[in-house]
């Protein structure tokens, strides 16, 4: 990784204000992370749109694996002159989900997508800038401050209500001086705080009131109040501490959020939800048992979603030091943002001995995106994009090899595939070129309306391996119902855009059942 920063260059029209500030807006920032401020937003999202609010969200900074092609007319062009697509965080895309508009690169100007325990690559209003270590990151980031504002004042004048997402805890003052997502934004935006903790996690008093005490005096003024989240069993015996909290902070308690069960119908943020003991075992009953390596840089993750609401599949993801079950029935192979250093992984933990093991007995094995990558003979990264420059062997289950560099590939495909007649939705989002003889008999083939075709991915000789760079096709009903035919299951009646649509409907009835929604936005300016 490079020891200087990336140059900043926004390639998008002058900055500036665009007309008087229409919308309020109102920021949740938590005491940590993963006190579930990015669910509580896109249900605040869906609440207030079901109310007849024109309702965006933003998130200054999001540090996350799990992005979202974007189209934005102020983009970038891609290298084709194809049209303008961008990435962010998947967790504001969901929250635009919520309020029924398609997801911008305004809505999250930064994304990081880690690539190594010290350095991301730093994406600036959906467009890669390059790979840096986290101290030159700190160094950088107060340039983009300008942008940031930016982007917020052009989801401000289209919207009545903005509703902004912190990041990690609000109270790390030693990041203060170089802060681009909390309360330093806040203060550049002028908006106010709703400090969120919580209750499942335990020491959520301590956690409120340690916030309190580490804020400085402008920053505590900021406040507004405070919410609990997460909230299981009878709250009266609660409601001392929140006594005890107001005594200490002044803040007001603004409500109680209890424990949403409809969340697992959601897509997880980030790689955390693949720690809890849940994802783990075998789920359900089903009668196809599908694995999937829990891998370093594991990325865009949700690919699995689809499959795992199915009845007749049990999704198990592997942690490090388990091994590959015996009744494992398909692999799956996920995206990664670091290809080769996963393929490292894959070798410490020796799934890759049992993949080829499994392979042998007759098992089945997918690749997306960088998994598609691992399953050829060699992925090579000479310009060390992803890391140090090298090259690394892959699974040698496909005759393919990689090489990773060039312009990032962003775009969304809806087409048709020649081979299963089923319509696929996706999109592709990846830095690096595949080539080989492999390539000659492809997974899929793509149709689109104008019936030009063109070749998605790899299948081998015998068609128990397969893989290709189409993020999200698993989403689409049919296509998931002829695949797990394939592989010797049954799809449910499942419409899985339905689900998640009722799913966010249950958030946002969720949400607006335990909060006073007009008290909130009374808070909002």
């Amino acid at each position: 990784m490079p020891d200087t920063a990336p140059s900043i260059d926004l390639q998008l029209p002058p900055l500036g204000r665009h007309g008087p500030r229409r919308a309020r807006a109102l920021m949740i920032q938590g005491t940590a992370s993963d006190v579930g401020k990015s669910l509580l937003v896109a249900g605040l999202c869906r609440a207030y749109t079901r109310r007849g609010l024109r309702v965006r969200p933003f998130k200054a900074q999001n540090m996350s694996n799990n992005a979202a092609v974007t189209r934005d007319t102020d983009a970038r062009p891609g290298p084709d002159g194809a049209q303008p697509r961008g990435e962010i965080g998947r967790a504001q895309a969901l929250q635009a989900r919520a309020c029924g508009v398609p997801p911008s690169i305004h809505m999250n100007p930064v994304l990081l997508k880690p690539q190594t325990n010290v350095g991301s690559q730093v994406v600036l209003r959906g467009r890669a800038l390059g790979n840096c270590p986290a101290r030159i990151y700190h160094q950088m980031r107060q340039g983009m401050m300008p942008a940031i504002l930016d982007s917020f004042e052009r989801l401000c004048a289209d919207a009545d209500l903005v509703l902004v997402e912190g990041a990690g805890s609000g109270a790390e003052i030693y990041l203060r001086n170089s802060d681009i997502t909390n309360m330093y934004f806040a203060e550049r935006a002028g908006i106010p705080v709703v400090m969120l903790g919580d209750l499942d996690k335990g020491g959520t008093m301590s956690h409120l009131v340690g916030t309190w005490l580490l804020l400085s005096e402008a920053d505590r003024a900021r406040v507004v109040g405070y919410l609990v989240n997460k909230f299981r069993g009878d709250f009266s015996l609660f409601e001392p501490a929140c006594e005890t909290i107001t005594a200490h902070t002044g803040w007001s308690f603004l409500g109680v959020v209890r424990w949403f069960e409809g969340a697992s119908r959601l897509p997880a943020e980030d790689s955390l939800a693949l720690e809890r003991p849940a994802a783990q075992d075998w789920t359900g009953g089903g009668t196809l048992n599908i694995a999937v390596p829990r891998l370093s840089r594991v990325a865009n993750f949700d690919d699995m979603d689809p499959l795992a609401a199915e009845p007749a599949v049990n999704l198990r993801w592997l942690m490090p030091g388990q091994a590959l079950p015996a009744d494992t029935e398909v692999v799956i192979l996920p995206g990664s943002k670091a290809t080769r250093a996963d393929l490292d992984v894959l070798r410490k933990e020796g799934w890759d001995i049992d993949i080829l093991a499994h392979v042998r007995r007759g098992g089945r094995v997918v690749g997306l995106c960088a998994g598609f990558q691992m399953l050829g003979r060699v992925v090579r990264d000479p310009l060390g994009v992803e890391g140090e420059p090298g090259e690394t062997p892959g699974l040698g289950l496909l005759d393919l090899e990689t090489e990773i560099g060039g312009h990032k590939r962003l775009i969304e495909l809806g087409a048709r595939d020649s081979i299963s007649g089923c319509q696929v939705e996706g999109y592709e989002m990846h830095m690096g070129r595949t080539t080989g003889a492999g390539l000659q008999h492809p997974w899929l083939v793509l149709e689109d309306a104008g019936g030009t075709t063109r070749p998605e991915g790899a299948l081998s000789h015998q068609g128990r391996v397969m893989g290709g760079y189409l993020h999200g096709i698993f989403a689409g009903d049919a296509f998931r119902a002829h695949w797990l035919e394939q592989v010797g299951a049954r799809a449910a009646q499942l419409d899985f855009d339905a689900r998640i649509e009722q799913a966010l409907d249950d958030l946002g009835a969720h949400i607006d059942e335990n909060l006073d929604l007009d008290a909130l936005l009374a808070l909002a300016r």
